[in-house]
């Protein structure tokens, strides 16, 4: 008989492994958005997930194929949670997963932003990156295109060096 932390392990590993939909050269462990993977006393195996932005629209595919790959590896009840506190944010990605953004000719977000407790101010200006090193050469030497790209958690950007586009995921 499986020992219930073995079969929490090898859950975890197998919830481990989900693809990003956006970002598919990541996993949802190495983006940060997988917390938790729990076994309840009836056998439910319980995944918690947390989005990288209120309203993300990758959330309702990440959720279906967490609970698809586990239901596939034959758990047979699977519940799938979404954790909003603490919120997700950009520090949350691996080092592997920056890694892999990087040799994807995605630039990593640099360290997010620190806020104190409390209300979140409103900012009505647009808030800019000093320079955001290019994946590709490594030049400091670039340029924001557009403030976003295929998804509103990257922007696009120039290396004015190599004079290659590529993307950013943004400080969250």
């Amino acid at each position: 008989m499986v020992s219930v932390l073995t079969d929490v392990r090898r859950a975890r590993h197998i919830a481990e492994q989900v693809p990003d939909p956006e970002l598919p050269m990541l996993t949802l462990a190495d983006l940060g958005v997988l917390r938790e993977v729990s076994l309840n006393p009836d056998g439910t195996v319980v995944a918690s997930l947390t989005p990288t932005y209120s309203g993300c629209p990758a959330m309702a595919e990440m959720r279906a194929d967490v609970a698809a790959r586990l239901a596939a590896a034959g758990y047979e009840r699977v519940e799938i949670r979404t954790v909003l506190d603490p919120p997700w944010t950009s520090d949350w990605i691996t080092p592997a997963g920056r890694r892999k953004l990087t040799e994807h000719g995605i630039a990593p977000p640099g360290a997010a932003p620190r806020r104190p407790a409390g209300p979140v101010p409103l900012v009505l200006t647009t808030t800019r990156r000093a320079a955001v090193p290019c994946p590709r050469c490594g030049s400091a030497d670039t340029e924001e295109t557009s403030r976003f790209a295929a998804t509103s958690c990257k922007a696009l950007w120039r290396c004015r060096a190599c004079l290659e586009p590529f993307e950013y995921v943004k400080e969250i």
